[in-house]
Parts: C-alpha cells; structure tokens; sequence
C-alpha cells in the first residue's frame, strides 16, 4: 500500500479517491492512534474536533508567529512544491487544485519560469543580435514578402 486516504470519521484507514491523500509517515501514527483507543482523527476530551482554528491560533501564539494561518501554511507549501520542481500535476493535487490554478499562482517560483529568456540573456550580445534578426527572418509577415520577391 502506497498511499492512504482518510475520513475524518474516525481513524479508520478508506480507500476513496474523493478525499485528500495522506502522507504515509502519518498512516503510521493513525494505526498507532486506532490501538489506543482514539475514535476520531482530530479530538478533544475523546470528541472530535470539526474546527481546528482556535487550536491552531494557539499554537502559532504560542510558536511566536501569531499572523500565521493556515492559508499562509497551505501557500508556503504550494511555493516549496514549486521551488523543489516537483511535477505540476502533482503539486496541484497535492494541494487539491487544478494544474491551471498551481500555475498561476505558483509558477513563478518554479526553477525553469523564464528559464528561456535568461539564457537569451546569458547570450554574447553579438549572439543574441544574430538570433533576433533569424526569428524577425521567420515572421509571417517578412515569410509573405520573401515569397512575393520570389514569384
């Protein structure tokens, strides 16, 4: 079994493809969790907990950081995703978005964004100069008057 996935029904291990993927080092915890007695994944005086917000204030109080909320967690962990060069296909599921989406809003992080225009600027200027006139060479427009000279 490589991957599980998690219903927040308890800590009972389902596989269903509608619900978010969970990393195996937590599956791990979930059975050790089960055998301990925990019925729900997320609880508090054995209920579960429907609303993690308070408890997670608290603990970025507590850590220093009170400004921090988990949209900013969730996008710093899109923005490593990017900067690792992870797949886009599965960074955007990872984070539960579309491929589009990740691109938009993680793609300049990514290390080949641009990477076709910095290596024209690494180019000698007298390469570079060569390599503009043969694109202006291969435009329609100038294809068109080329092929008028020719008739």
């Amino acid at each position: 079994m490589s991957e599980a996935v998690i219903l927040r029904q308890g800590a009972r291990v389902v596989h269903d493809s509608r619900w978010p993927r969970i990393l195996m080092v937590w599956l791990s915890h979930l059975r050790r969790w089960k055998r301990l007695g925990q019925r729900y994944t997320v609880e508090w005086h054995g209920g579960p907990v429907n609303d993690c917000d308070k408890a997670f204030r608290h603990v970025a109080r507590t850590a220093g950081l009170p400004r921090v909320t988990p949209h900013i967690m969730r996008h710093t962990c899109g923005t490593w995703l990017a900067q690792s060069g992870a797949p886009l296909w599965q960074s955007a599921g990872f984070l539960g978005m579309t491929v589009q989406q990740f691109e938009e809003t993680y793609g300049h992080h990514h290390p080949d964004y641009m990477a076709e225009a910095r290596a024209a600027l690494d180019r000698p200027p007298k390469l570079r100069q060569r390599m503009a006139a043969t694109e202006r060479e291969q435009t329609s427009s100038n294809v068109m008057k080329i092929a008028d000279r020719l008739r």
